[in-house]
């Protein structure tokens, strides 16, 4: 099966919602042309509590009813700041050719051929007949729940051992699924231990939700992530666990390309091509001293329409060296300018080790 992976379009805040839904526009039309059969989005579609009358609202629904128009729609439910408990109930009066299903529990659910058939606790008993593929969701978890009832201490690494047992309860019926030739797709949003953020830094520790090991052992053929804004992948026996990143460039200093996934799954292997968006582009200049205006002016040539960030570190004695109004007008000609200057106090020590006399005669 032939499947759209979309993740993290964070709709809500004014400021970016030319940007995700451009993104947003782009990736659906590439998906659609390119046969998409089924459509996954992991999690925070929104970023914030929302407006119904709000434009953002209005723009992801457009979006997500388009999607609807040419295949089954999955959403999942992200981050609870980012998109509180109830915020995708819409999505289920939402209409469309076929219809939408929002995962806001620990539950598989299936495709076929008369529509959405969901479990009626974690997981199926027995595989529903007719499936056509079935998908393993986890949406994120409530870690307040798990610290009420095991210590506030200990919730961070019970909630990875209780993942880890769920995905594991999960693989039963995968396996099944797969014997029976139906394609298997896991779902999920959270963090893989070791996998890096979009700012390039590593995600290590105990207390993240997932291990690439945990996931592996649900035995889908493909786990689809969401939370994490940097594309990347793990690869096991030709079967894949992958983020897509977010849709579009939403902050300063994320670099790499942005998109989503066409994923291609079969009972036993999957395979994905990534799908580049127009994100805006970001230029950052960063000075450990005063900023050099002759390489700002150089930059200027290149920064029409871009979004630019100027940083740089300087002594208190030199504040007023730095002339933020010339630096405007150099990039005047950019989409945004964002000047972030580090001011290093300047500490006297006075009667220097002073301290270390024992009497006060001395």
């Amino acid at each position: 099966m032939r499947i759209a992976h979309l993740s993290d379009l964070h709709f809500g805040d004014p400021k970016t919602l030319a940007e995700v839904e451009r993104c947003t526009a782009f990736a659906i039309d590439a998906v659609v042309g390119d046969g998409a059969e089924l459509a996954v989005i992991s999690g925070d579609s929104t970023d914030h509590a929302i407006d119904v009358h709000s434009p953002s609202f209005g723009a992801l629904t457009r979006l997500v009813r388009r999607l609807a128009d040419h295949c089954p729609v999955l959403m999942l439910q992200g981050t609870f700041s980012h998109e509180p408990p109830g915020t995708l109930d819409v999505f289920r009066l939402l209409g469309g050719r076929f219809p939408a299903h929002v995962a806001d529990r620990i539950q598989q659910v299936a495709w076929c051929p008369h529509g959405w058939v969901t479990s009626d606790g974690w997981r199926f008993e027995a595989l529903p007949a007719g499936a056509q593929v079935v998908l393993s969701c986890v949406p994120t978890v409530n870690k307040a729940t798990v610290a009420a009832a095991v210590g506030a201490k200990e919730a961070a690494e019970a909630v990875g051992q209780q993942l880890a047992a769920l995905l594991a309860g999960f693989g039963e019926i995968n396996r099944r699924a797969a014997e029976a030739g139906v394609p298997t797709v896991g779902v999920s949003h959270g963090t893989v231990s070791g996998c890096v953020t979009e700012h390039g830094v590593p995600m290590a520790g105990l207390d993240h939700e997932f291990t690439t090991g945990s996931l592996f052992a649900a035995q889908a053929s493909a786990f689809m992530l969401g939370h994490i804004h940097k594309h990347q992948a793990w690869e096991r026996d030709g079967r894949l666990v992958a983020y897509p990143g977010s849709i579009g460039r939403l902050h300063y200093g994320e670099e790499d390309a942005k998109g989503c996934l066409l994923w291609d799954v079969s009972p036993q292997t999957a395979s994905f091509r990534f799908i580049e968006t127009p994100a805006r582009r970001m230029l950052h200049l960063t000075f450990s001293g005063r900023p050099d205006m002759e390489a700002i002016r150089a930059a200027a040539a290149e920064a029409a329409g871009v979004f630019v960030r100027v940083r740089w570190q300087i002594a208190e004695e030199e504040r007023a060296s730095v002339d933020r109004d010339e630096i405007e007008r150099l990039l005047a000609v950019a989409a945004e300018v964002k000047l972030e200057g580090r001011v290093v106090p300047l500490l006297r020590a006075r009667a220097v080790g002073i301290s270390a006399m024992p009497t006060l005669a001395e």
